[in-house]
């Protein structure tokens, strides 16, 4: 069967090439059950290998050629072969988490086969502690980073008793999962034309947006940020990049960063952001390649519809994105968290004037400049849009069973690009705030020093705010 591939999926093939593989990932790490068997991380691979019809998402492989006019189109894989896809790794000793983010680095960096399905799993054992991790990849022509997770999370169960569940590539799934593979699929791939056609037409919502693209605009003039932001400093994220990954993750208490954000009157992603914030400061500090002027991520947003055609910036199911200014060039973390909090405002005030296609036309007009600068090679001669992009994503809020085996770890991993050497992306995990960074190997020499600034960042805030 040949599916046509719409135009935003295509364009992450188009975009793709050796330095900029386009897949998202995920790390998650298991507690073997109570009782287990030496052999246990086998029986799981076994087990998991059974599945006999694979779901047609996973069988799904991108084709052109004379056939198809010379555009992109889906085809079903005749020669699929899930041992290909789906593999068990071990770690060399000691085992340690270092040992596993090391693999993920190096599984992370290579292309997916254009030739079979775009996606791969990897079972790994070998960790020290006895724990088990999952390594799983998937095009982003395939899933976002959001639909990727529900995937996950669609084949867990809350019962630590529950067994002979079926992994997520397996087809016909029980009733229990199937709303969450049906909400799960329906992916930017998912999306038809039409929809874009009517995002861009000259209907009432195209009509009503000039007024609140002014507004927007005359905030990036001034730089003081909003829902689009025109310059922001050059720094050593905002170069050319390699192939090569490097992997860094970790979990902090999700009560601790709550407590900043009550103490300070912000909220938990604010706080999150000022870790960030705090972190860089201190790497590019470390590398006296701090910038004079505050750096500039780009923060994905939920939006609640408050009534028919319009939106609001209190969260919800509308996505748009805000730009926000990080407050770098401040050397006290109290101030930062402040700057930060009052960027987010602004930006959510400006999307929550405008209706839900409204957003879509005006976090297109703030990401073109960052996917038109690296594919001129402009990026050396004119400053960026923003200097990376920052994601915050809500996970389980209940503690996750794979076939008996407890969850304690779920780390996103996510994709640089030219002219933006670093992704920095979290999620929720019952009581943890799980941050996942991917960089250029040589771009961002030692990333993993990071995850010690964020560390520092967070002490420093709770010191700041009083709930040291």
């Amino acid at each position: 069967m040949v599916v046509p591939i719409d135009p935003t999926s295509a364009a992450f093939l188009f975009a793709e090439n050796r330095q900029m593989p386009m897949h998202v990932g995920g790390l998650q790490l298991f507690e073997r059950p109570e009782g287990a068997a030496e052999d246990y991380a086998r029986q799981i691979y076994e087990s998991m290998s059974e599945a006999g019809d694979i779901a047609p998402l996973f069988l799904r492989r991108p084709t052109r050629g004379i056939t198809t006019a010379g555009q992109w189109v889906w085809t079903e894989d005749d020669d699929f072969d899930l041992e290909y896809h789906f593999r068990h790794s071990a770690l060399p000793e000691p085992g340690r988490v270092r040992e596993l983010l090391e693999l993920c680095s190096r599984l992370h960096s290579t292309r997916l086969a254009r030739e079979r399905p775009l996606w791969e799993a990897h079972l790994i054992e070998g960790l020290d502690d006895g724990r088990v991790a999952l390594y799983t990849k998937l095009h982003h022509s395939l899933v976002d980073g959001v639909s990727a997770m529900r995937l996950l999370q669609s084949v867990m169960s809350t019962d630590p008793d529950e067994r002979g569940m079926a992994p997520m590539w397996a087809a016909r799934p029980r009733a229990r999962t199937r709303a969450a593979r049906a909400d799960a699929e329906r992916s930017v791939a998912g999306v038809p034309v039409e929809a874009f056609r009517t995002a861009l037409g000259i209907t009432a919502d195209a009509a009503g947006l000039p007024g609140a693209l002014v507004r927007t605009l005359l905030h990036g003039v001034r730089n003081e940020t909003s829902a689009l932001s025109l310059y922001a400093p050059r720094t050593m994220f905002n170069t050319t990049i390699t192939g090569s990954r490097r992997f860094a993750a970790q979990g902090w208490p999700l009560e601790r960063l709550r407590a900043v954000g009550r103490a300070s009157g912000t909220t938990l992603n604010d706080v999150v952001l000022a870790m960030c914030s705090g972190a860089i400061r201190s790497y590019l500090v470390e590398r006296q390649a701090l910038p004079d002027t505050s750096l500039v991520a780009m923060v994905p947003v939920g939006l609640n519809a408050k009534k028919a055609g319009e939106a609001s910036g209190d969260g919800g199911n509308a996505v748009g994105a805000v730009m926000v200014k990080l407050g770098t060039e401040l050397p006290d973390a109290a101030d930062r968290l402040s700057s930060i909090h009052a960027s987010m405002v602004t930006g959510k005030q400006a999307l929550s004037s405008m209706t839900p296609l409204q957003i879509t036309a005006m976090t297109a007009l703030g990401m073109a400049p960052s996917i038109v600068i690296p594919t001129l090679r402009l990026h050396g001669l004119l400053r960026p849009p923003f200097n990376l992009i920052i994601s915050n994503v809500p996970g389980p809020r209940k503690t996750q069973y794979l076939n008996g085996a407890r969850m304690v770890g779920t780390y996103p991993l996510s994709i640089p690009i030219n002219g933006m050497a670093l992704n920095i992306t979290c999620n929720s995990y019952v009581d943890d705030m799980c941050f996942g960074l991917t960089g250029c190997r040589r771009s961002v020499p030692s990333l993993q020093r990071l995850l010690t600034h964020l560390d520092d960042e967070l002490a420093a805030l709770e010191e700041a705010v009083g709930v040291a």
